[in-house]
């Protein structure tokens, strides 16, 4: 006679009302062993040992984890030309590329967060005058490969420690609109002593249009009528930025 079976805690899911439950297939040997090999020489170098097909590579495991992760990395790259604009791209435009879903996206977009309030605490509550490099860098982390303009205002007390750090507009790939009394009023309901402005070319180049200059005089002169200080109108590039009162704009 035969045994009757004994039914364990890993046979349970093989079974849900006498029915068999599907299996998810295993991961293929290769890939894990890929992935550890990656994993191994990321904890044992860090970044700078890993071009950025392999980094963005990394950041996708979580998206599948079965699937090889590289060939989606590589069109990724083709398609918005190197890591940091990847994780910069729009929903809209990832979904345009062959096998990005939902967990991709949600992916990119957690790293993308997280470089950007890495990037902000290190200006938050400090002046903002003392540290120059950071919040340079946290400019371009925020704003160098957005595929459109936006326009920041960065509010300041009187002793140039952030208040707030506010996108006021968005624009078009050379366009964004800026009106100077709502920058100030803004200015006023915060108590904010003086002002950055920080606004990006998606061109890659920083050089101010004659509208950026007029802008920025129009805010300067709103703002000097009611005490406020504007420190510095910043435009960001691809690669690097210019700062009117270094240049004389200011």
């Amino acid at each position: 006679m035969t045994e009757p079976r004994a039914f364990t805690e890993a046979s349970l899911p093989l079974f849900v009302a006498g029915v068999a439950a599907p299996v998810a297939p295993p991961r293929p040997s290769y890939i894990a062993d890929h992935r550890k090999r990656l994993r191994d020489r990321f904890m044992q170098g860090g970044a700078a040992a890993m071009p950025d097909y392999e980094l963005l590579e990394m950041v996708l495991f979580r998206a599948n984890a079965r699937a090889d992760m590289k060939p989606l990395g590589r069109r990724l790259l083709e398609t918005f030309g190197d890591f940091n604009g990847v994780l910069s791209a729009p929903p809209e435009r990832l979904r345009e590329v062959a096998g990005v879903g939902d967990a991709v996206i949600a992916e990119l977009k957690l790293i993308e967060a997280a470089a950007q309030r890495l990037s902000r605490a290190r200006i938050l509550d400090r002046p903002v005058l003392g540290s120059w490099h950071a919040l340079i860098d946290y400019c371009h982390t925020a704003m160098a490969h957005r595929q459109t303009e936006q326009f920041r205002v960065l509010y300041l007390d009187r002793k140039n420690v952030l208040i707030a750090d506010e996108a006021q507009a968005q624009g078009t790939v050379d366009h964004v609109p800026v009106y100077p009394r709502e920058v100030v009023k803004r200015a006023l309901e915060l108590n904010a002593s003086a002002l950055i402005l920080v606004h990006n070319h998606p061109s890659g180049d920083p050089t101010p249009s004659r509208a950026d200059i007029s802008m920025t005089r129009e805010i300067e002169q709103a703002a000097a009528a009611l005490g406020i200080a504007i420190h510095d109108h910043i435009i960001i590039g691809r690669s690097t930025e210019l700062s009117f009162r270094a240049t004389g704009y200011l």
